[in-house]
């Protein structure tokens, strides 16, 4: 039996190796530079994704042979990918900026030290090896202020959070101002409850925080009621006001590396409604930067467009005519102009390409007012990915299997407008989509607790969404459920009951059989879009089929998918976009709306939009008047098991399917 050594001796060993990785990082990241060096020469882009997929390929093969899991192999080497990456973009961006190095930099920011728009700054500083001087201000006017008065050399603002969605006040602070975007940056956003040291959960009774947070973490104070909230304009405002009480009794919403300047400890972590929570700052200043061609750049602009139908979608087929890809599109009201919107646009291309000029040329002739706000380095670092067959775990059907055997059918694909020239109308029930019928479904998504008073929710919630005006209800996660066959029929009864057509989602192979047997319609999710075999099956059923977007897959690959349906017989298809992986942020979908507009030109068949993922709750109902410019067949939204208990998301929700519903 093998002796193990005294523990203390293990614990230096792992000490001593420690040091060494930290050293060979170092060494790595300096060799890294040389390389942005070579590429300044050679005027060569910032990332060879070939090579980074060749590398990360030896390294899970050789991490194998070591015992390393191919997963965590990835892991590591994406972070550190990504820190090379952002390192090489900051030495080429200040090299073709020399006016803008340093040796310090002032900075205004929302709050006090402490604050997440304080981390952000702080982070961007450190990657540029620079020191900071910061400049805490109250609001995003006084932000804007201190950088066009000279005070500081840049603004941070906060742009967008995966959770909370849009930061509006910002854009509308963006209308007025002559700053320019120079840069981005992304931290993220780990919520804690912050209290005095010794401090339990017991002992709370206030609770401060910033709006923002508070939305953020909605579901964990739903749970804790009798904690009374404070709102502050900063998380620093709200952890100085722990730290000046006189007791244990105050908890204030931040992140721990903040409150350790506050001397506060984290009580309890993981507060926000979502895993993954993100922020996005813009960098403004008061002149614009040259960014390198090497670079991924991105350009935003604001612009109104012409009071008349179709005129967003003019604007938006001129991206399209010019291959230029829009990140993100948002819209705000203009002031003082009643019902008139300005919109955001985000451009993934660099302001001094052929390209974006063209476009920016075109888009004067038809806009009413158009202004860039900045082009800058892109700073969202979309992770490589290998294929399942390098991971090493290839399963019967691949991505690469659906494209190559379906490369080299013959023209025309039955997709196209070439074989089928009028728009398709797909009916199911009392439903019918296409051919300019929408529709509107709500998603629900189902849970182990389907006992008899969830029954009675769930057919309190299918007549609350039958009155707001949908026509089907879409079941997820059946697979969850507990004697599901029985469960499944009765929910369906209760559908039939108030006239809604019963659609179920098919995330996996095994839930095919069971769904067939209860549904009027199959949702096939995108992470099934390149499973062959369950393609072919669902090709020779006879029920209506959802085809939904990979999030990772092109357009093109959405369509190839569809053609392997068709050819097998089922003609009823019909389309659905959920939002794709982007750089603008690599955990987020985006709404892909070029695609859409592409789709919609090249083919026959009906298209939904499920802006769920994409689009908070906020800007739900201002996206959807943008949407529905663009002639989609439906959309399908998320309506939670128990949001008959909200009164505030269904009167969103009501409002949304209304706006849909209203003639253009």
């Amino acid at each position: 039996m093998h002796t193990p050594q005294p523990l203390n001796q293990t614990r230096e060993q792992i000490t001593n190796l420690d040091n060494e990785l930290l050293a060979l990082l170092a060494e790595r990241r300096r060799l890294s530079l040389e390389v942005a060096r070579s590429k300044e020469v050679d005027v060569r882009p910032i990332r060879d994704t070939q090579r980074e997929k060749e590398l990360l390929a030896r390294l899970v093969k050789e991490g194998r042979e070591k015992g390393l899991d191919a997963h965590y192999v990835i892991s590591l080497y994406q972070s550190i990918i990504e820190d090379s990456v952002l390192n090489q973009q900051t030495y080429l961006h200040g090299r073709a900026n020399p006016e803008t190095q340093k040796q310090q930099y002032c900075i205004a920011y929302l709050g006090a030290r402490g604050s997440y728009s304080y981390l952000a700054a702080t982070r961007y500083c450190q990657r540029r090896q620079v020191e900071m001087l910061d400049l805490g201000c109250q609001s995003f006017d006084e932000i804007v202020q201190a950088v066009e008065s000279g005070h500081a050399d840049y603004g941070f603002l906060p742009i967008e959070n995966t959770s909370s969605g849009s930061i509006n006040e910002v854009y509308d602070v963006l209308q007025h101002t002559s700053l320019s975007i120079v840069g981005e940056t992304t931290i993220e956003v780990s919520h804690c409850l912050l209290g005095k040291a010794g401090s339990k959960l017991a002992d709370i009774k206030t609770v401060y925080a910033h709006p923002q947070p508070i939305s953020q973490c909605s579901r964990y104070l739903s749970q804790h009621k009798d904690l009374r909230l404070e709102y502050c304009s900063s998380s620093a405002e709200a952890m100085d006001k722990v730290n000046q009480s006189p007791d244990n009794s105050a908890a204030a919403i931040g992140s721990a590396e903040g409150g350790a300047l506050y001397q506060l400890e984290s009580i309890e972590a993981g507060l926000a409604n979502q895993k993954i929570n993100q922020s996005r700052f813009i960098v403004v200043a008061r002149k614009a930067v040259a960014v390198p061609e090497q670079l991924p750049a991105k350009t935003t602009l604001i612009m109104a467009t012409g009071q008349k139908a179709g005129a967003l979608v003019e604007a938006l087929l001129v991206l399209k005519a010019h291959q230029l890809n829009m990140s993100k599109l948002e819209s705000r009201p203009i002031p003082g102009t009643p019902w008139e919107e300005m919109f955001y646009l985000d451009i993934d291309a660099n302001i001094s390409s052929e390209s974006m000029q063209a476009g920016l040329k075109q888009l004067e002739r038809i806009t009413r007012f158009i202004k860039v706000l900045g082009c800058y380095p892109c700073e969202t670092v979309k992770p490589t990915q290998l294929s399942n067959s390098q991971l090493l775990i290839e399963p019967s059907t691949s991505k690469d299997q659906v494209i190559s055997e379906n490369g080299a059918n013959a023209s025309p694909v039955r997709y196209s407008k070439a074989y089928k020239e009028q728009a398709s109308e797909i009916n199911c029930g009392a439903m019918t989509i296409g051919a300019g019928h929408v529709c509107a479904i709500a998603q629900i998504t189902l849970n182990n607790d389907i006992s008899h008073l969830a029954l009675s929710a769930f057919e309190q919630q299918v007549k609350q969404l039958k009155e707001a005006g949908f026509q089907a209800v879409l079941l997820s996660a059946v697979n969850q459920l507990t004697m599901a066959e029985v469960t499944l029929a009765k929910l369906r009864q209760i559908l039939h009951q108030y006239g809604l057509v019963c659609i179920i989602a098919i995330e996996q192979e095994a839930d095919m059989p069971l769904a067939v047997q209860h549904a009027d319609m199959l949702f096939l999710a995108g992470k099934q879009m390149f499973n062959q075999t369950l393609l072919t099956q669902a090709g020779t059923l006879p029920v209506p089929l959802i085809l939904e977007r990979n999030d990772m897959a092109s357009f093109e690959e959405l369509l190839t998918a569809t053609e392997i349906i068709l050819s097998q017989g089922n003609q009823q298809l019909i389309l659905c976009d959920s939002g794709i992986r982007t750089l603008n942020n690599a955990n987020l979908p985006s709404l892909d709306l070029a695609s859409l507009i592409q789709i919609k030109a090249t083919s026959h068949l009906p298209i939904l939009i499920n802006p769920s993922y994409a689009v908070s709750d906020d800007a739900l109902l201002v996206q959807t008047q943008g949407i529905k410019q663009l002639k989609v067949d439906g959309l399908i939204l998320n309506c939670p098991l128990d949001s008959n208990n909200d009164s505030e998301s269904l009167n969103l929700i009501s409002a949304v399917v209304r706006e849909l519903y209203r003639a253009v």
